[in-house]
């Protein structure tokens, strides 16, 4: 996992890997489909007629050399031409070299559910009629996505649809980084950010595509039932439904009202509530209103004053996003939270109810939203992670930690750390890989999980980890990596109890992708569970057997999924 403030780094190292040369004419005979067939899926998209789009072409089943499928593996490109500064559309133009303006999908005109539903449909329909070139192309058929987390999370949720409609394979994934964070990308070898010599870096992707191997990536479906209210300007993961049916926790006070909205979605990397979502938010619209600041020049100048610029604590790590959350954490008060009278501003713990099932369980089990401090005192008394002072972190002070009373009670007075209900954000993480590359979970040492009763975190566990963040002056040191987030729970199942009271809208995200979420009343429960999704997602990893990245996925040795 690449440490905070590394991306400039790592994309060095990136673009010093791999130096040996890939011929273009090699390349694209092995990852090119033939020209009928990539004709033939731009025209079932266009025409959203797959039926006569088959018809139609089916009679290149006999075309000769033209019809012979790829040797290796035919690969189609996602990009969000809108990521990425400049590079966006200049990383288009360089894809539609190296293999064809046909088999490169720009999102702002082609949506992965077109092309699931049409452009793949195309193929089944011409393999259905006796192509046997069709056929061939489309079970071995591999994706490629140039794109942030969102982008990547849209794409996988799109392609997890084959699944449910019984349209196997899917097709695998592979991740161009183009967004902000690039956590899923970090995660499976991708990188962290786009090299600097991203042209040559951009064909050992479409090479490392046609031959890497699987890893499984757990899905977690969202579903979100409240009173009928709206969601306005949902992100691209998550739709309104019909209706939902959840199975509830416990006894709920009061009535549910007769008329509920329904929204689900589906998310890979995480799902937070709170103040992060609520930075999330604004750091959004931000770059839509200005888009010059994540592009060009600006990026540069401001990446470079992060380095050489301390901001709140330790901050020379940070980078030149965490400058501009940063800015947004202190305009929207999350520094100050104990002298703030907005109710928005306060902790969880009064409008939410957490409840966890635990792997192989089907009962719920509440849990406690702590609003006790621990992990930055652990730190400053010689602890760099909370489980590593299981005494501690249980609550019971001894005659040695001493120190530890001392700077808590500092904090205390200085900042309100202590303060009743204090936990601001609260994130369900499925990944090792958060807000850029950190690892707020922490690396736990054996006998802390055994005390806790967690498990070592993998991707395709079946389980996701809880933390809480407190306010912008603890969420500082958690992403400096001083510190780890305050472990709530682990579990295979969670339910979200929101009862809004004075909140009238709160925030909430899903792989980088926030919203605002509105409020009902104290009297009209907001239900979110999180469940994960019978059939995992498969994404290709980017580097070799060497790298540690593998250890926490299964590797498939079939690069075929089925």
């Amino acid at each position: 996992m690449d440490s905070p403030g590394s991306s400039g780094r790592s994309s060095v190292m990136e673009s010093l890997r791999g130096m040996g040369r890939i011929r273009r004419d090699d390349l694209r005979r092995r990852i090119t489909m033939p020209q009928y067939l990539r004709m033939a899926m731009r025209d079932a998209i266009d025409s959203s007629d797959v039926v006569a789009t088959g018809n139609r072409y089916i009679a290149f089943k006999y075309g000769g050399e033209s019809a012979r499928p790829p040797e290796e593996a035919p690969v189609v490109v996602f990009i969000n031409s809108r990521s990425g500064g400049r590079n966006g559309p200049e990383l288009k133009a360089r894809l539609q070299e190296l293999m064809g303006q046909e088999q490169v999908f720009d999102l702002q005109s082609v949506k992965p559910h077109e092309f699931v539903q049409y452009g793949l449909g195309c193929l089944e329909k011409l393999a259905e009629l006796g192509d046997t070139c069709a056929k061939e192309t489309r079970e071995k058929l591999r994706v490629v996505v140039a794109g942030g987390d969102g982008t990547v999370g849209w794409l996988l949720g799109s392609l997890g649809e084959l699944h449910k409609q019984g349209r196997g394979p899917v097709p695998p994934t592979a991740i161009i980084p183009l967004g902000t964070g690039n956590d899923l990308s970090r995660s499976f070898g991708w990188g962290g950010s786009l090299p600097f010599n991203w042209r040559s870096a951009t064909k050992r992707t479409l090479d490392k595509a046609s031959t890497a191997p699987t890893c499984r990536l757990d899905s977690w479906n969202v579903s979100i039932s409240m009173p009928a209210l709206e969601v306005v300007d949902p992100p691209h993961s998550l739709k309104s439904v019909e209706g939902c049916s959840l199975d509830l926790a416990g006894e709920i006070e009061g009535q549910l009202p007769e008329n509920r909205s329904c929204y689900e979605g589906v998310f890979y990397n995480y799902f937070s509530i709170g103040m992060d979502a609520q930075v999330a938010y604004g750091f959004h619209n931000l770059r839509n209103e200005k888009p010059y600041l994540a592009q060009g020049r600006v990026v540069t100048l401001v990446q470079k004053l992060s380095q050489v610029t301390y901001i709140c604590v330790a901050a020379t790590a940070l980078d030149w996003l965490d400058v501009i959350y940063s800015g947004y954490s202190c305009k929207q008060g999350w520094f100050l939270t104990p002298c703030m009278n907005d109710p928005s501003l306060r902790g969880l713990r009064n409008i939410v109810r957490l409840y966890t099932k635990k792997d192989n369980y089907s009962e719920w089990e509440q849990v406690s939203i702590p609003s006790w401090l621990v992990p930055f005192c652990c730190y400053l008394s010689g602890y760099m992670y909370p489980n590593q002072s299981d005494d501690l972190l249980l609550g019971s002070v001894t005659e040695e930690s001493k120190f530890f009373q001392s700077c808590k009670k500092l904090l205390n007075l200085s900042i309100g750390l202590d303060s009743p209900n204090i936990i601001s954000s609260i994130v369900v993480l499925n990944l090792n890989s958060y807000a850029s590359g950190r690892n707020p979970w922490g690396n736990l040492k054996p006998e802390y999980l055994e005390k806790r009763g967690f498990v070592e975190a993998r991707v395709d566990d079946g389980l996701l980890e809880i933390f809480g963040l407190k306010q912008g002056w603890h969420a500082s040191m958690v992403m400096t990596e001083l510190i780890s987030g305050i472990h709530i729970a682990q579990g295979a199942a969670i339910q979200f109890e929101f009862r809004g009271g004075e909140w009238k809208e709160g925030f909430l995200q899903m792989d980088g992708e926030p919203w605002k979420q509105p409020m009902s009343d104290i009297e009209l429960p907001m239900f979110g569970n999180v469940e994960k999704e019978i059939v995992s997602a498969y994404v290709y990893t980017g580097r070799g057997d060497e790298d540690k990245h593998v250890e926490f996925g299964t590797r498939l040795k079939d690069k075929s999924v089925k």
